[in-house]
């Protein structure tokens, strides 16, 4: 029987990541970092770049090194680290170049096999493995939910019997009846004490809660923009039974997914998979903590610091596989100075950092006798950092961590033998796809397109491009013989016809070989939208393999309709997440709904992909009604809040 759960915490070990530094290494580092300067400690530990990270999730271990070449048109794209032994001067495969805290990997040319395939010289930035193991660790936590392990003693002290239970053996205790919750009491035969069991979950969904008949109300007014102090009034309850509501709310859609999402795709497998990724911002409201607003601080408010949210959705039925806030708030003070004390992180370069996914990667450190920093940086520093903890707990991470994370979680919850993403030109999304789906992009199983729209278009304009695309089409289709009035045929039929010629990559020819790079030449979507007229799609990976009409057919499909409609759902429907107001005066925008703790917010996006995956049906040209989830095939019904609510 289902066990009550709770949400995880760092104590319980989800995921063990194996500490790469050996105790060894641990030594050498503490002696060195009295003797070296900060640059000559950091060169002697850059082995940190290329070292696989190992961590054990579920009892199956996993291996991460992403650290290669991200260009899929280079022959090195997704290769490892390779020193070649049996050529004079035994060069590398990647060099290490760039300023000290930004070190890029530089592809060297192919000393054995130079006629096969194209170095390109190209460069990546270089990350810390260690700090992607840490990312998906957190994610991996933030979203599942434990058992709750009581601690029963059955027995008063000194009772002769005191080594039983009733689980193993019943016959030493007498039943006592059930409680109000439905669970079993227990009385010792012997000391006679009673004791009553936790309910499991077919016996109580409400244990330990009070107002629990408020529960739906509360997650309508949640899921329809109404502002924290508006629902505490509705309800009438305070602003910390709100937040106790919207945990419980939050644990109740990890176990809805964790039966109805990772159990259905678990047993399902897709030929192909279209990801269409975006990241939404929004901005924290920057109020001091408790106790960090008289006048001792008067004058720290910062300008607004972005908080970023990735969001990944199937491209066709729109189902949301995953909405992920780039913030740490478990992450303390007290953590990051040991981990900066113990493993030097002060003086390392940033892909040797464990801490590297966080906007501050280490806790400022007195200069050590050799260390190139002055007195007067290390104060400014120092500064800057205890301004930053005035504020929220917790701290930012770099979004491309947090989207490298992103990807590799959805890789094993989803099975599919091939990969199509859509993204626009952010170069986050894309080298984190590039990083996660490498093998996939070297056999030509991975592809990436871009969808770009110009944001500067007005809706009348947008409307004018809509009608034209129709009429062009239409006038198309009738002077080239087809005798269809479809849209989508038609626009498969022209971009057929123009990938006769048009090509998303060209070939470079040398006396040798010939090769081809990306020809950065996009193309025109023949279909426009009412809301955004026509989107130019580009493809970054190489498609000189496939068809005319292969590519037609996968061009059509490329579009950014999926996340643009979750996105829209979030601003609408969530208030701390929505869009920022003009003041009064007209001077500037105003963050009044947004939130304090980005824990709520990702509590708030949960709570919403659940519902819009699960509940929310919308109509198609077909004039079918579904929820994503029944278009993805993992469900055959439509679930209501209820159903979240007490997983009937």
């Amino acid at each position: 029987m289902a066990k009550l759960q709770r949400l995880a915490t760092k104590e319980d070990g989800i995921v063990v990541i194996h500490n790469p530094v050996s105790e060894e290494e641990l030594k050498d580092r503490k002696e060195q970092y009295q003797l070296l300067s900060d640059k000559e400690f950091a060169f002697r530990y850059n082995h940190m770049l290329f070292l696989p990270i190992d961590f054990t999730w579920n009892g199956k271990k996993h291996k991460i090194q992403y650290n290669f070449c991200t260009n899929p048109f280079c022959k090195w794209c997704g290769q490892e680290q390779l020193k070649f032994e049996t050529v004079k001067g035994k060069p590398s495969r990647y060099k290490l170049s760039g300023r000290s805290n930004k070190k890029m990997i530089v592809c060297n040319p192919d000393p054995i096999h130079p006629e096969r395939g194209m170095t390109l010289n190209c460069y990546s930035t270089a990350i810390s493995n260690w700090s992607v193991a840490e990312e998906i660790s957190r994610l991996i936590r933030i979203n599942q939910t434990q058992d709750v392990e009581p601690d029963y003693n059955f027995h008063k002290d000194g009772c002769s019997a005191g080594h039983i239970t009733p689980f193993d053996t019943p016959d030493g205790f007498y039943k006592q009846g059930k409680t109000l919750n439905n669970s079993q009491r227990w009385q010792c035969k012997v000391c006679k004490k009673k004791t009553s069991l936790l309910p499991n979950k077919r016996q109580s969904t409400t244990y330990r809660q009070k107002r629990n008949d408020i529960l739906p109300m509360f997650a309508k007014l949640l899921l329809n923009k109404m502002p924290i102090s508006r629902t505490c009034d509705i309800l009438e309850i305070g602003v910390g039974t709100y937040y106790q509501k919207l945990e419980w709310l939050y644990r109740c859609c990890l176990e809805f997914l964790e039966k109805y999402e990772t159990t259905s795709l678990a047993n399902k497998s897709f030929k192909e998979m279209w990801l269409n990724t975006d990241k939404m911002h929004y901005n924290l409201n920057n109020v001091r903590k408790k106790g960090q607003g008289g006048q001792k601080y008067f004058g720290l408010e910062d300008s607004q610091v972005q908080t970023y949210v990735v969001v990944s959705a199937d491209a066709l039925s729109r189902y949301v596989f995953r909405s992920d806030v780039a913030y740490d708030w478990e992450m303390t003070v007290e953590d990051l100075k040991y981990d900066t004390v113990i493993y030097k992180e002060d003086h390392l370069n940033d892909f040797s950092k464990k801490n590297n996914r966080l906007d501050f990667s280490y806790y400022p450190q007195e200069p050590s006798p050799k260390d190139t920093q002055k007195p007067h940086e290390y104060r400014a520093e120092l500064n800057e950092f205890n301004k930053r903890m005035q504020y929220v707990d917790g701290l930012h991470v770099n979004p491309t961590y947090t989207t490298i994370a992103h990807y590799w979680l959805i890789k094993q919850l989803v099975k599919a033998s091939e990969w199509r993403m859509i993204s626009d030109n952010d170069s986050s999304i894309i080298t984190a796809f590039f990083r996660v789906f490498s093998k996939g992009i070297r056999t030509y199983d991975a592809h990436h397109f871009l969808s770009l729209i110009d944001r500067n278009k007005s809706r009348k304009q947008c409307l004018e491009e809509f009608e034209d695309a129709k009429a062009d089409l239409l006038y198309w289709g009738f002077h080239s013989g087809y005798e269809t009035k479809n849209l989508r045929k038609l626009a498969y039929l022209s971009l057929k016809e123009s990938f006769e010629t048009h090509k998303f990559q060209k070939e470079i020819k040398t006396d040798n070989q010939s090769y081809n790079v990306w020809a950065k030449n996009p193309i025109t979507h023949p279909l426009a939208s009412r809301d955004k007229g026509f989107h130019i799609v580009d493809c970054t990976t190489d498609l000189s393999s496939l068809e005319p009409k292969d590519i037609a057919k996968m061009v059509m499909n490329v579009n950014d309709n999926a996340t643009n409609s979750f996105i829209q759902q979030i601003r609408r429907r969530l208030s701390i997440l929505e869009r920022p107001l003009m003041t009064a005066r007209g001077d500037g925008k105003s963050y009044i709904y947004a939130n304090f703790n980005p824990k709520y917010a990702q509590y708030a996006l949960t709570i919403l992909k659940t519902f819009y995956n699960f509940c929310e049906t919308y109509k198609t040209a077909d004039g079918k009604e579904f929820t994503p989830a029944q278009r993805l095939g993992i469900t055959d019904k439509v679930f209501d809040l209820k159903d979240i609510i007490y997983l009937r």
